[in-house]
């Protein structure tokens, strides 16, 4: 046999090399039997542990649908996550957006628990067309216009909203409430969240003693608390991750003050917070997105696998990925543009969507959930209770404020 000329050699080199790059977007070289989904997360900085928690979640699902079968509606094909790490940071969290993207295949994106940091990665993912799937809390992911973003859990106007009014409702002193005071961080989450209290507040007549915005990982609150004692509000509603919510909550303990206090999710419905603040946790009330005691039967997997209740970004990461996996097995595609289409016409009453409130999902034309629902809940002996609404109730709201 004779020899390969080389230049022969070189066009052939050439052809091939063209023919792996015109195939790239469609699929990674060695990785057809998997559909990729990218997961962006804070893993570092302040909010890490929401990230942390969120990414077991996903792994949960992940392992669950793999292990199943695959996806029914690709003829089996597992899920490959490609975790990133936005930091805490939404300018890292958009340049890890685009990142991700351009360096895999990735179906759908799911994250990123900080609303600032899913607006920054929200602008990435709408231009490239690729769906994402968050349980950010912001009013404006779903008030933009975008065709691509889905959000599973209710805006935070609306959460801000049930904050105030599911307090005002509750038996006891703080349906009486007439003076309240707001304190907030000045991010997309609390001012959010901040503005449906203060609405749903005027709406009842309540007086709005304080309504104080602060920056993102405060070190000292004192003047804060001064500025509270000195407002005389009878319920307090602070909104913040943990950091914040841990030193807010220590520093009104610990000046007994005894006022009744209601959270403002994130922070203050962690494990984390019931463990650094021992007795000082016991009976704050918190507004929230969902809360694991919904489905045990599904929750549960959670607690046995990580050995700790499921938290509501773990819930609902895990939420968003069986959705998008139900989403391309009745889609039977894994391309972007046919998940959003599909993400928009579906019902979803199965799996995962069951742990939400209301039992199910179903995405309007702004990618807002329209069965997401608020709920109330209470650290009663290091647990989260579900507390009111009535009809979402799993335990009694104990009132020791």
């Amino acid at each position: 046999m004779n020899p390969i000329k080389r230049s022969t050699l070189k066009k052939l080199t050439s052809l091939v090399g063209l023919g792996l790059a015109s195939n790239w977007p469609l699929q990674s070289f060695g990785q057809s039997n998997t559909v990729k989904v990218g997961v962006i997360l804070p893993l570092s900085g302040a909010n890490a542990q929401f990230g942390v928690n969120s990414k077991q979640g996903i792994e949960l699902v992940a392992d669950e649908i793999n292990a199943s079968g695959g996806l029914k509606g690709l003829g089996g094909t597992k899920i490959s996550l490609e975790i990133a790490d936005s930091t805490s940071t939404p300018n890292n969290a958009a340049t890890i957006a685009q990142r991700l993207i351009a360096e895999n295949n990735c179906c759908a994106i799911l994250g990123a628990f900080a609303s600032s940091l899913t607006l920054a990665i929200s602008e990435v993912t709408e231009r490239r067309g690729i769906p994402l799937i968050t349980m950010s809390y912001s009013d404006q992911l779903t008030s933009r216009g975008f065709k691509n973003v889905f959000q599973v859990t209710p805006k935070g106007s609306v959460i801000g909203k049930a904050q105030f009014n599911f307090a005002h409702d509750l038996s006891g002193g703080i349906a009486k409430t007439n003076k309240i005071a707001i304190m907030f961080e000045d991010t997309a989450f609390g001012t959010s969240t901040a503005t449906g209290i203060r609405n749903a507040a005027k709406e009842a007549g309540v007086e709005i003693v304080m309504d104080e915005a602060y920056p993102l990982g405060i070190t000292d609150v004192t003047p804060l608390i001064n500025k509270l004692r000195a407002s005389k509000a009878q319920v307090v509603f602070p909104v913040s991750y943990l950091n914040d919510s841990l030193l807010i909550v220590r520093a009104l303990r610990q000046q007994k003050l005894g006022i009744p206090i209601v959270g403002g999710s994130a922070g203050y419905v962690i494990p984390d917070f019931a463990k650094a603040l021992g007795d000082y946790a016991d009976g704050v009330l918190s507004i929230c997105s969902a809360n694991y005691d919904l489905d045990t039967e599904l929750s549960e997997k959670y607690r046995k696998r990580y050995n700790t209740f499921m938290v509501h970004e773990a819930l609902e990461h895990a939420v968003s990925l069986d959705v998008l996996a139900q989403t391309i097995n009745a889609a039977k595609s894994s391309k972007p543009e046919d998940i959003s289409k599909t993400l928009r016409t579906l019902t979803f009453t199965e799996g995962w969507a069951k742990a939400m409130t209301n039992g199910k999902i179903k995405f309007d034309e702004s990618g807002l959930n329209t069965f997401a629902d608020p709920v109330m809940v209470q650290w009663q002996k290091n647990e989260l209770a579900t507390v009111w609404p009535q009809k979402y109730a799993k335990g009694k709201f104990i009132n020791n404020g």
